[in-house]
């Protein structure tokens, strides 16, 4: 079956034919760049997604990848950047492979179509100038033969015309005679051109057009065949990256299997456990005795010692609320034209009985620890160097933490001082290669800070072993009266930094009730003699009475003198003290301050003056 012998009378189908190949050929070309482009897009968006919702480093989202869910997740958006990866391979070798190489073949395509329909071209042009050839010596021929005829009848009429001359019959026979020859010429000649016509026919449909059909036919097979195979390297290219997608859906599988909610459950214990326990019962008040009342042992009381009501430490404090109780605020400052019975002395809150306590216990619990609270909580920013704002569970990883990225420092530190001191070897046994003494000034400062860096590993070991109960802080007498209380006192303010919140909201603690236990006073003065309270920057004067109901507000009088420890800071309140067990906050339109920084003198007496 060939195209030569089939269709020899076909050329200008052939050739449209032809054509149509050449577009299907570059119609698929472009299917297969669009294909990659999208590839290309794709894989694109899948890294955008997974960029997306990478953690980013240095915040608290990094922190929450800690838990083997989100680890999960990590590890999901890891694997489908590298599943993007695969779809740019995908597009990469459909560029090379199919794209690259089908563009180069079509133009080779296009330039051998062209030859061999040129071919075609020159072979029918060749025949049809034959054919016309033939077809003028025929005419030729057929006019002679008509002259032939003419000259002949007019011959034979001229002599048998007894009129005419013989010297006319003789030139009309002349005459009859030559068209005769060329007559006989013309037909010699067109038979001569019919034999060459028909040998150049026979040769132009039997030998030329076949050859030239037949390499056109092989050109198209050839088309056609090549198109086949893009189609299979199409398929083979994503058939490649099929294990890889695979390994990447399995590692997305691995992940999610790795999954464990038990774990993470615990270490959601580890990240917000406090170390305190739960509020023991409230005790009955029975307000028909006429005695003093007493309110219930905190949480950090150690109810279980002796069976007996311990005493109250401070008398501003409510009874201990358990972490998902809301307390009240101290409500906002009245403005300063509003008349004092025109504003509310207070919250909703029953007013907080006094009790009596001993001088020493106040100045445990009232004075001294409670004015240190209040320096750390409105100190703001970071929180102190010993985490002492921190539940005693969370100081202690804090303060391992600490430890542990001081000594990674203390180690680098250390191996940059191998480093120079194996640098110093080499050249006081090779001069020539440096001078030993330039890396003596690097090797002391590297000694320095090592130094300087296990100071503070021996400082942040100290609080640690305090946490944990390592340092002999007390009597095993006042640890075992203590209970709970060991490891929130080991912490220094921290007992107070959860019981009391400024009036300004700015400490949110839910907690409120002041530690009751029973320690020796001994204890007391060994603690906490190096806590001083704030000093006095003035005085100030109460323009009106206000009842201080709320935690951490104070009663004054009208006229009442009070010294000012702490001015308002644009929340409205200012904190003042009457005497050295009572002080807190009124709100800075009830009062005229008198600034002066020379008044220090806490125990200074004051007197009402009245206006």
């Amino acid at each position: 079956m060939s195209w030569g012998t089939e269709l020899w009378d076909q050329f200008d189908n052939l050739e449209k034919h032809t054509q149509w190949g050449i577009d299907v050929l570059e119609k698929y070309i472009k299917f297969v760049k669009e294909r990659t482009e999208i590839e290309l897009s794709y894989a694109k968006q899948l890294r955008n997604l997974s960029k997306k919702y990478q953690p980013k480093k240095n915040s608290k989202e990094e922190e929450e990848y800690r838990y083997t869910s989100t680890r999960a997740f990590l590890a999901t958006l890891n694997e489908m950047n590298d599943y993007a990866g695969q779809h740019e391979v995908i597009s990469e070798n459909m560029t090379s492979l199919i794209t690259a190489e089908l563009t180069r073949y079509v133009q080779e395509l296009k330039q051998e179509r062209k030859s061999h329909f040129h071919d075609g071209r020159k072979a029918q042009q060749h025949i049809e100038t034959c054919w016309k050839q033939l077809e003028a010596s025929k005419r030729r021929f057929e006019r002679d033969c008509k002259e032939a005829d003419r000259a002949q009848q007019y011959f034979e009429k001229m002599d048998a015309d007894i009129n005419v001359t013989k010297a006319d019959v003789e030139k009309a026979r002349q005459q009859a005679q030559l068209r005769h020859q060329m007559a006989e010429d013309s037909k010699a000649e067109y038979s001569s051109t019919l034999q060459k016509f028909n040998s150049e026919q026979h040769e132009h449909y039997y030998t030329h057009i076949p050859n030239i059909f037949q390499k056109i036919q092989e050109m198209e097979e050839r088309r056609i065949v090549r198109i086949g195979e893009s189609m299979k390297t199409f398929a083979e290219v994503d058939r490649q990256v099929i294990p890889i997608i695979g390994k990447c859906l399995d590692e997305i599988t691995k992940a999610a299997e790795s999954v464990d909610h038990k774990n993470d459950s615990q270490m959601v214990i580890e990240a917000f456990k406090s170390g305190f326990e739960p509020p023991g019962d409230v005790d009955f008040e029975d307000f028909t005795q006429p005695m003093k009342r007493t309110v219930s042992e905190s949480s950090l009381s150690n109810s279980r010692g002796d069976g007996k009501s311990e005493p109250k430490f401070g008398s501003k404090s409510k009874g201990k609320l358990w972490p998902f109780i809301k307390k009240n605020k101290p409500p906002p400052p009245p403005p300063a034209s509003a008349s004092p019975s025109a504003v509310p002395n207070g919250p909703q809150s029953p007013k907080q009985q006094k009790e009596p306590l001993s001088h020493r216990f106040n100045e445990f619990m009232t004075s001294k620890p409670k004015i240190h609270c209040f320096r750390s909580l409105k100190r703001g920013g970071a929180g102190p160097e010993d985490f002492s704002n921190l539940p005693p569970e969370q100081r202690r990883k804090k303060l391992q933490q600490k430890v542990d990225e001081l000594n990674r420092d203390i180690q680098k530190e250390m191996d940059s001082r191998d480093a120079l001191t194996k640098m110093k070897d080499v050249y006081i046994k090779n001069p020539q290669m440096g001078d030993a003494a330039s890396v003596d000034h690097r090797l002391a400062e590297l000694g320095q800070n090592i130094e300087k860096l296990r100071l503070e590993v021996q400082k942040f070991e100290g609080w640690l072993a305090e946490v944990e109960g390592r340092l002999p802080a007390r009597s095993e007498q006042s640890r075992r009266q203590s209970g709970v209380y060991e490891a929130q006192n080991a912490s220094g303010v921290n007992s107070c930094a959860q019981d009391r919140e400024s009036p300004d909201g700015s400490y949110t603690e839910e907690q409120s009730q002041e530690t009751e236990m029973k320690v020796p006073a001994t204890d007391f003065d060994d603690e906490f003699d190096d806590e001083e309270p704030l000093p006095t920057i003035g005085t100030c004067k109460a323009l009106y009475t206000f009842e201080g109901q709320n935690e951490g507000t104070i009663s004054v009088a009208e006229g009442e003198m009070l010294y000012v420890i702490e001015e308002d800071k644009g929340d409205g309140w200012t904190r003042i003290r009457r005497n050295e067990d009572e002080e807190g906050y009124v709100p800075t339109s009830y009062v005229e301050v008198y600034l002066d920084k020379n008044a220090k003198d806490v125990h200074k007496p004051l007197q009402k003056i009245s206006e």
